[in-house]
């Protein structure tokens, strides 16, 4: 029996009789999978807490739209006039795209704001596309079925904690299993990974949408991995031979345990200590990087990604799914002050890590996306925006059709067909149709899909065409 069958037959025994009933039935339903796990494949979700403003970040560029736009928001753009160095939400200063899909926009045209410049080179090579108008949906719905009740849509929108668990998991906050587990449950189903521990793995703490039933996540510091203080020192409280005391206690190695869950704690403690060790071990050896990372908390959290997937074969994996997350984007207030900032840590982390798939030659197996709590309103309130829902998101890796904006983008007005108002947007391209096509890049087949997304069969396009073809 491999490990990740042995962890989840733990986890059922665990479980209340009704719980292990539902277990077994997810083990039969899991021995009948079989998701393509040849070569490697990697995700990368980098979360920006806080609700980023899609607005402010992919900004209409044509004549008339732009005016549009900026007429909407001069309040904010008074407030980028009053920078040093002068506003860069200036027509002029816009980095325009020439996007290969141009043509599905019927003439209107695209730009990011210049502290994107890493990701529009990005774009420009085709190691880029922007996914627009993107968010929960329990189904397709309009301006006219949102305000009368007609059709349902996600619980307690608006709110951050919650629309982040949405986001991750489809429920709101309390929920058990994000999407990301999932994905990985059917991955290390199909034998993907000998041994599970580096399946999926977090450098921003304990995160619902790395949760699964198989997949248990790994949470790895900035500084690399994090040992339980006292296991492996020197010393421990001025003692030279208390470490490996320590250590045997909390292995309990010279107790016999009967009770399941004494049993389980004990193991999943031994196996954090051996997991930090084989990764420490395992980076102490590795090369450094070429490419030079930003001294930020993302650029840093990406840094050991890198690292992470440097080290793929050393630790026996094929597929793996990551978490990142950088928060500062609940911008309600002085707008033009944080967010250059906030955007050129976005880029030029995103760009370096990119850069560094690149060096490893899996730049074609990686692949990074953006998600937040929600986009923005359109209209603003003088020098910040408010909750919204909808909004655009990049993703880059090399094995993309990039250079693309993919859904729909609305225009720069109030109260058109898919707005709740205030030019919150209601979103074209569902989560799950986001993560139906990142999954299937990923390995898994339709029926694994279903399975992993429940949400996926309301939606008719499963697949929005980030990539050219999916995984071997």
């Amino acid at each position: 029996m491999d490990n990740s069958r042995r962890q989840f037959l733990k986890s059922a025994t665990a479980l209340s009789l009704g719980g292990a009933a539902g277990f077994m039935c997810d083990l039969n339903r899991f021995n009948a999978f079989a998701a393509s796990t040849g070569g490697y494949r990697a995700l990368v979700c980098v979360f920006l807490f806080g609700g980023m403003d899609c607005h402010d970040t992919v900004i209409p560029y044509d004549t008339g739209n732009y005016n549009q736009y900026a007429d909407i928001r001069s309040s904010l753009f008074n407030e980028y006039d009053d920078l040093v160095g002068g506003s860069t939400r200036a027509r002029d200063r816009l980095l325009p795209m020439t996007l290969a899909n141009a043509s599905d926009f019927g003439g209107r045209q695209f730009a990011l704001p210049p502290e994107l410049g890493p990701l529009h080179e990005l774009i420009g090579q085709g190691n880029c596309s922007i996914v627009s108008s993107v968010g929960p949906l329990v189904q397709p719905i309009n301006r006219t079925e949102f305000r009368n009740g007609s059709v349902p849509r996600p619980p307690r929108l608006f709110s951050h904690n919650d629309q982040q668990s949405v986001w991750m998991a489809s429920q709101p906050e309390g929920a058990r299993f994000g999407w990301g587990g999932r994905l990985a449950d059917m991955a290390l189903a199909a034998n993907a990974n000998p041994d599970a521990t580096f399946t999926v793995v977090s450098t921003s703490g304990n995160a619902v949408f790395l949760s699964g039933q198989l997949a248990s996540q790994f949470e790895v510091g900035t500084n690399g991995p994090q040992p339980i203080r006292g296991v492996g020192d020197d010393n421990f409280y001025g003692s030279d031979a208390l470490p490996a005391i320590y250590e045997s206690h909390l292995r309990a190695e010279n107790e016999t345990l009967t009770n399941l869950l004494q049993r389980d704690y004990v193991n999943s403690v031994s196996r954090s200590i051996d997991a930090n060790r084989t990764l420490s071990a395992s980076f102490q050896q590795a090369a450094p990087f070429n490419t030079a990372f930003p001294q930020s908390r993302l650029g840093a959290q990406l840094q050991i990604v890198a690292r992470v997937i440097a080290e793929r074969q050393t630790l026996g994996v094929g597929r793996q799914i990551f978490f990142v997350g950088t928060g500062g984007f609940d911008t309600h207030s002085r707008q033009a002050e944080s967010m250059p900032r906030l955007h050129t840590d976005i880029a030029t982390s995103m760009r370096a890590f990119y850069d560094a798939t690149a060096e490893m030659g899996v730049a074609n197996d990686v692949t990074a996306f953006t998600a937040s709590d929600f986009g923005r309103t359109l209209t603003v309130n003088r020098d910040g925006t408010d909750h919204g829902w909808g909004a655009h998101h990049f993703v880059v890796g090399g094995g993309l059709r990039g250079n693309q904006m993919l859904g729909t983008f609305p225009e720069p007005i109030i109260n058109h067909n898919f707005d709740t108002g205030n030019g919150r947007i209601i979103p074209t391209t569902s989560v799950d149709q986001l993560a139906g096509t990142l999954g299937e890049w990923f390995g898994l087949n339709s029926t694994e899909l279903d399975d992993a997304l429940p949400g996926l069969s309301n939606f008719s396009n499963r697949d929005i065409g980030l990539f050219s073809g999916v995984a071997s």
